[in-house]
């Protein structure tokens, strides 16, 4: 295949890219649909067989999503040869919603020379199973903590997706097209992807340099943030494990200590401490949710100066100690899960599958929408 630039790029000597998706257990619907549409397209608009997709299963019975809705795969696992890419389509649950047989299985397509990507939480396996050592990794925003605490060989990355070699990884949402867009000029040339992007009217096609999560953006989307307060609230996420203090942030983003005061005042409602407090927390529940690191090690990795101040802050601003998050956290059963009113409002089954599940999934509830 010919690129714009005069080089060539394939998966094989096929002419056609034969992609599969594994499916695990609670996979978001909308990551998968964001994967196949441009392959779909891309076959329609040049009118040849650029790509062909398949959905795989671990034991080829039909896979449920997070939205409750079931998908039947067209093979098992060891049904499924032939691959160029296999993507593995992850959601909600990641940590609890994968085999060890479905591990084995994508370590021997690593060893066979297969292309392996991900998609929303897919890149948590992969990381699991050692296939993204020294690579650069992309995953939903959610998982992003519980990934880069648990495996420190893996280069993750806040970007919307990474394409590093043989490995394309991507966060959720529409973040997928945009991954699949972008293999798609590698491959072909920018002409197809455009036209592809203006089919599903998008008004541009994101590259690798954009990222998933901006802070503030709810903010500055409706201008109520500044700059510079954006600059601080940067560095604080970027250093939660070792805090900066207030006068050197003041210091990086040349600005004095009173107008960062006044600024988080203003837009935010508190001091600059208690927000870095509160993403320090934040970071320290998912991971409690997410991750088996014990208390001490998620309290040194939230910037906590001993474990006995950890869990008094923890329990003063979060309302439960850290142990009691876990085992809440933890838990099979949904009797805790508040009743739903039935005669309120009416429920079809995939909703009411979806929100029981969503109470006892480790990030449930880890973000507030207020």
């Amino acid at each position: 295949m010919v690129m714009a630039n005069g080089s060539t790029q394939t998966f094989g000597a096929k002419s056609t890219t034969k992609v599969g998706f594994l499916l695990l257990d609670h996979f978001t619907m909308i990551s998968l649909a964001s994967s196949i549409e441009p392959l779909r397209m891309a076959n329609q608009l040049s009118a040849e067989e650029l790509y062909s997709w398949s959905l795989i299963s671990e034991n080829g019975q039909s896979v449920t999503a997070s939205d409750g809705l079931s998908l039947t795969p067209d093979f098992s696992m060891e049904d499924s040869t032939g691959f160029d890419l296999i993507v593995v389509a992850g959601g909600v649950d990641i940590t609890r919603t994968f085999s060890a047989k479905q591990v084995s299985w994508l370590m021997r397509q690593s060893r066979k020379g297969v292309r392996l990507g991900g998609i929303c939480t897919g890149a948590y396996v992969l990381a699991y199973a050692g296939l993204l050592n020294g690579y650069q990794c992309s995953v939903h925003w959610e998982c992003l903590t519980a990934l880069q605490e648990t495996f420190p060989k893996v280069n993750c990355n806040n970007k919307l997706f990474s394409i590093d070699k043989d490995r394309l990884t991507s966060s959720g949402g529409s973040a997928p097209m945009d991954m699949f867009l972008n293999m798609m000029t590698k491959q072909h040339g920018p002409k197809l992807s455009n036209a592809i992007s203006d089919m599903f009217i998008c008004d541009r096609i994101r590259n690798e340099s954009d990222q998933q999560r901006m802070p503030m953006r709810q903010f500055n989307s409706i201008g109520m943030c500044t700059p510079k307060l954006v600059d601080v609230i940067e560095l604080m996420e970027n250093n939660l494990e070792e805090p900066i203090e207030l006068d050197e942030l003041a210091t990086f983003v040349d600005v004095s200590r009173r107008q960062i005061e006044r600024m988080f005042h203003r837009h935010l409602d508190c001091s600059p401490s208690r927000y870095y407090l509160r993403l320090r927390l934040e970071r320290a529940r998912k991971l409690l949710k997410q991750s088996n690191m014990s208390i001490v090690e998620i309290s040194m990795a939230c910037g906590f100066i001993s474990t006995p101040h950890f869990s008094r802050c923890y329990r003063k601003h979060i309302g439960v100690s850290p142990r009691d998050e876990r085992k809440t956290a933890w838990k099979a059963e949904v009797a805790d899960a508040p009743s739903v009113d039935k005669g309120a409002i009416l429920y079809i089954p995939h909703a009411q599958d979806a929100l029981s599940h969503s109470y006892t999934e480790p990030s449930y509830g880890s973000v507030a929408v207020l």
